[in-house]
């Protein structure tokens, strides 16, 4: 049985990677108008005193992105598949206490410094900050009241070609233990394209260190069941290696040849069992400069759906979910099991701060933090 799988699986490969030839008949499948482009707010809560909406984007082709402005977080990403069924491609809940109480950074704007920071703490002209831990002995995602906990101001708008939603919160100096009052912006555009513009940016009144970015989990079959028959591809050559505790060691190793290499379009399943614990990498991006190019391409064969993510971040971190543990239940009721949503979080490095080879994340005064990614959602025939 194991070996008929196996064939089956190496068969629809093989498939997609005919389809990639432009020679053969492989299509784009083009989205008909359905609709008229808008944002809407409704009430999703509070938190205290603060007043909690989600924000609903939708574009011409009825493609449609949920936000609300607890943790900047998408809830739902509405597209059509193959067969002209809309299906959410993330993970989430659809209420509010259920991110409060149980939230695994579902779909979240995560910082002041996303990832990890080896022992909750760096040294910055000459200063020692120690951070809040929340992660073993690390700080995880900007620390226990990150940015994903908290409640951003918000301003929806639309016309005649993107609809967007603009967040902004102040992060006040000594916040989880980082130095300087942050300001930051968060824009979320959806436009006619069929592409999520996310830009983030941000600027302190004292010397900081800031890595900021959306940590949505992705299903393209609209977690019907796990991801391990995606087609994943990354342009790197290179991954930032970890230490048990998933803290780089300063090394970066090379991909080819191991299962780590996603430079080719290749099932997220096929060498996942040679990976301790599932991936969880940071996945140096073949680019030397902060121009846009492409990070990731995600396919499901069988929706045919795509998204392609392009950043101008030099890494994206690649996470399996490999803590998923069938604990949670999510939109429409769905379990959400081990590997049943994997990230790819465009981000600069992990503990960069304590890493002087890694690309530096200082945030000096008068500079201005600014990084965008976009997602481009498709349908292939």
């Amino acid at each position: 049985m194991r070996q008929i799988l196996s064939c089956v699986l190496l068969l629809a490969i093989g498939l997609y990677l005919i389809g990639c030839s432009p020679s053969e008949s492989r299509k784009e499948k083009i989205f008909k108008d359905v609709t008229n482009v808008s944002a809407m707010k409704s009430n999703f809560g509070k938190i205290g005193d603060r007043d909690v909406f989600l924000y609903t984007l939708t574009n011409k082709h009825g493609i449609t992105v949920k936000i609300t402005n607890y943790g900047g977080i998408i809830t739902e990403i509405l597209m059509p598949g193959k067969d002209g069924k809309n299906g959410n491609i993330v993970l989430g809940y659809d209420n509010l206490p259920a991110y409060v109480a149980n939230s695994p950074y579902f779909g979240a704007i995560v910082g002041r410094y996303a990832n990890r920071i080896a022992n909750g703490e760096f040294t910055l002209n000459g200063v020692k900050y120690k951070l809040a831990r929340n992660n073993v002995n690390n700080a995880l995602h900007g620390g226990i009241k990150g940015f994903d906990k908290v409640v951003w101001d918000a301003r929806e708008n639309s016309d005649t070609a993107v609809s967007s939603l603009n967040l902004t919160y102040t992060s006040p100096d000594g916040e989880e233990g980082y130095p300087g009052n942050l300001k930051v912006e968060v824009n979320y555009t959806l436009n006619n394209n069929d592409e999520l513009l996310i830009m983030i940016e941000a600027a302190s009144d004292k010397a900081t260190i800031v890595n900021i970015c959306n940590h949505s989990y992705f299903n393209l079959n609209g977690a019907n069941s796990d991801i391990l028959n995606h087609i994943l591809t990354i342009p790197a050559d290179q991954y930032t290696e970890v230490n048990d505790q998933l803290i780089p060691t300063g090394r970066l190793r090379e991909v080819k040849g191991t299962p780590m290499d996603f430079n080719k379009p290749t099932q997220v399943g096929a060498g996942i069992d040679k990976v301790n614990g599932g991936y969880d990498h940071n996945y140096v991006l073949r680019k030397k400069t902060a121009e846009m190019s492409v990070a990731a391409v995600l396919f499901d064969p069988g929706s045919g759906r795509e998204v392609t993510i392009e950043t101008t971040q030099p890494g994206v971190q690649f996470y399996s979910g490999n803590f998923l543990d069938g604990s949670i239940k999510g939109t429409e009721g769905k379990v959400y099991r081990k590997h049943y949503g994997l990230c790819l979080e465009t981000q600069h490095f992990p503990d960069s701060p304590n890493q002087p080879l890694f690309p530096s994340t200082i945030l000096n005064p008068g500079m201005k933090y600014l990084e965008r990614t976009t997602i481009r959602f498709s349908v292939i025939e």
